[in-house]
């Protein structure tokens, strides 16, 4: 049993550097593989989920088991040798790695880095390698809408997970750098009107977002074609409903709950902004 996957054009890049697919293959070995190594920035992902063997790395024997994973780097040669009553499966991806020309010096905490310093590493996967092995294949063989989209991320996710592997743990020292200004402004003023919709003011809006309240006017029209009081309104309205669908709360506790001054003027704005009563909203929904 042998599935290849070759002569394709896929690549994914991490960091500076750009992982290029030589080959993906998932195969059963009913024969010993001879010995064998590749060449500069090559890397060979070995992973064997079930079956057992043995492989010899640069003439130092390995016992393998079902979840076993291995890597061999450039030069590191290797050769499988399958168990006949019980003989290993292995997914196995072939890297070739290109350098992209950023101007700027590798950082030794980057992914890219880490998986191209080890050339060699063998041990158990603790990082569930399997279901990404299998989704790629999946994709591969399917072919269905955005499959190539999904086969680049998927090989990104094994990457990482190769290298947590190798690190056991290990926190990492790069972090996302902080939302720039004006999307920051979108989050506060999405989360003030989702959550606090009763009680916000747009001097409270402006003080957050610090800005004017006349800037904060502007800014709800520029990016949301709407004034502070329709967005509030429709967040009022929206809620009104939801109020409305429980029958544990009547019409004057609904008013109460969004802040109404009385529970006329909440009917007036409801009836204003839907064309029918509550009243008779909460009867049509029955």
């Amino acid at each position: 049993m042998r599935k290849v996957f070759t002569d394709l054009n896929i690549k994914t890049v991490i960091n500076d550097t750009t992982f290029l697919v030589l080959n993906i293959v998932f195969e059963r070995f009913l024969r010993s593989m001879p010995r064998h190594s590749h060449g500069n920035n090559s890397y060979e992902i070995h992973y064997i989920p079930y079956g057992h063997g043995k492989v010899s790395i640069d003439n130092q024997i390995y016992d393998i088991a079902p979840n076993t994973l291995y890597m061999t780097g450039p030069h590191v040669e290797h050769e499988q040798i399958p168990v006949k009553n019980d003989p290993m499966t292995e997914y196995c991806i072939y890297f070739k790695l290109k350098k992209n020309s950023t101007g700027q010096k590798t950082s030794k905490d980057s992914v890219a880095y880490k998986f191209e310093q080890t050339h060699f590493w063998f041990g158990q996967d603790s990082q569930e390698l399997y279901p990404l092995m299998q989704q790629i294949f999946f994709e591969l063989e399917h072919g269905y809408t955005g499959y190539m989209i999904q086969v680049e991320a998927l090989l990104q996710q094994c990457i990482v997970k190769i290298v947590r592997n190798y690190e056991n743990r290990t926190h990492s020292k790069q972090h996302f750098s902080p939302s720039n200004l004006v999307d920051s402004k979108y989050l506060i003023v999405e989360e003030s009107f989702l959550y606090e919709f009763e009680t916000l003011t747009l001097e409270l809006l402006a003080d957050r977002l610090g800005l004017s309240v006349r800037q904060t006017e502007r800014f709800l029209k520029d990016y949301y074609g709407k004034t502070f009081l329709q967005k509030k309104t429709d967040a009022k309205m929206s809620m009104a409903k939801i109020y409305l669908d429980n029958p544990d709360l009547n019409i004057s506790e609904i008013s109460d709950l969004l802040n109404y001054s009385s529970v006329q003027h909440f009917s007036y704005a409801f009836r204003k902004y839907y064309q029918l009563t509550a009243s008779q909203y909460r009867k049509n929904q029955k």
